[in-house]
C-alpha cells in the first residue's frame, strides 16, 4: 500500500470532513474533492479528538515537511510536531477554537523527524465538525513555511 492510500484509508469518511467543514467555516473550498487533498500545493493536516490529540491525516507536502512516512506520521502526538517552548502558544491557539471554530494567522516553529525546524506562517487551523455539531478533532493548513 503506497503512502497516499495509508493516509486515505487511516483518515476513512474523516477525509470528507476535513473539506467539507473547512468549506463551512472558512466560507472557501481547500480542494476540489478529498481525493485531491494529497497533492495539494498545500499542508494538510489533522489530528483527532484523543488526549493527548494524534494525527490521522497528513498529505504528501506534510510527509516531505517532516520527514516522515505515513506509518511513522500516523498516531504521532500532535504536540510533538511543535517544539516544547512552543507549546505553550499552540495550546492558546487551541483554547480560541474552543469559541471561534476557526483560527487564522497562526504561526509557530515545527520540528521534523530528522531534527530540521521550520515555521509555518499564516496557518488557518478549524475544527473537524459533522453536520450534527459533533467534533471529530481539529485540521490545519497552510502555504507558507521557512526554514529555521
Amino acid at each position: 500500500m503506497d503512502e497516499r492510500a495509508k493516509m486515505q484509508a487511516n483518515a476513512g469518511p474523516r477525509l470528507r470532513l476535513i473539506v467539507e467543514s473547512f468549506a463551512r467555516l472558512a466560507g472557501q473550498p481547500l480542494a476540489p474533492s478529498p481525493a485531491l487533498l494529497w497533492d495539494a500545493p498545500r499542508a494538510v493536516l489533522a489530528h483527532g479528538t484523543e488526549d493527548p490529540p494524534l494525527f490521522f491525516y497528513g498529505n504528501q507536502l506534510v510527509l516531505e515537511l517532516f520527514a516522515m512516512t505515513a506509518v511513522q506520521f500516523i498516531g504521532l502526538p500532535s504536540y510533538q510536531s511543535a517544539e516544547p517552548d512552543a507549546r505553550e502558544e499552540r495550546a492558546r491557539m487551541f483554547e480560541r477554537l474552543e469559541t471561534d471554530d476557526i483560527v487564522t494567522g497562526y504561526g509557530g516553529v515545527r520540528i521534523a523527524a530528522d531534527g530540521t525546524r521550520f515555521r509555518i506562517e499564516n496557518a488557518i487551523i478549524w475544527n473537524l465538525v459533522d453536520e450534527a455539531g459533533t467534533r471529530h478533532g481539529q485540521a490545519a493548513t497552510f502555504t507558507d513555511w521557512i526554514p529555521v
